[in-house]
């Protein structure tokens, strides 16, 4: 597992959710520890999506690893959406579709790792903030 990765591991447990879209959602490491999972159930404007999604490196048959920390989400509408994942120090950006992307996510730890406050940016100056709160356990 590369260190990139394993600093995604600040994201295992559960969390509520708040901000333009509401909910909870479980992160949890994949056997082998190679993926990361998350699992959710989201509410905006009136509308629940519930998904899946799979966090890691691409590793195709018979090539290296890729360098990205690729992901992909399945909702339960038929739905696949592409991000990379970005950590640098307690900032985790989340790329649509590819690094450098006009659409993102990008937001700040806490000090004790217990809080995510963040802004989903979109091109043309959509977007809400994003709050994600773990639950005791």
């Amino acid at each position: 597992m590369s260190d990139e990765l394993k600093e995604l591991d600040r994201l295992v447990g559960d969390w509520e959710i708040s901000g333009g879209a509401t909910g909870t959602t479980t992160y949890e490491w994949m056997d082998g520890g190679y993926f990361l999972l998350q699992r959710g159930l989201l509410e905006q404007h009136g509308h629940q999506v519930r998904f899946t999604e799979i966090i890691g490196r691409e590793h195709k048959f018979g090539e290296e690893p890729g360098a990205d920390l690729i992901s992909r989400v399945y909702d339960a509408e038929g739905n696949t959406l592409d991000y990379v994942y970005e950590i640098e120090g307690d900032v985790l950006t989340i790329w649509g579709g590819f690094k450098g992307a006009p659409a993102y996510f990008r937001g700040t730890f806490s000090a004790d790792g217990d809080r995510l406050d963040g802004d989903w940016v979109y091109p043309g100056g959509g977007g809400y903030q994003a709050t994600m709160v773990r639950r005791a356990s």
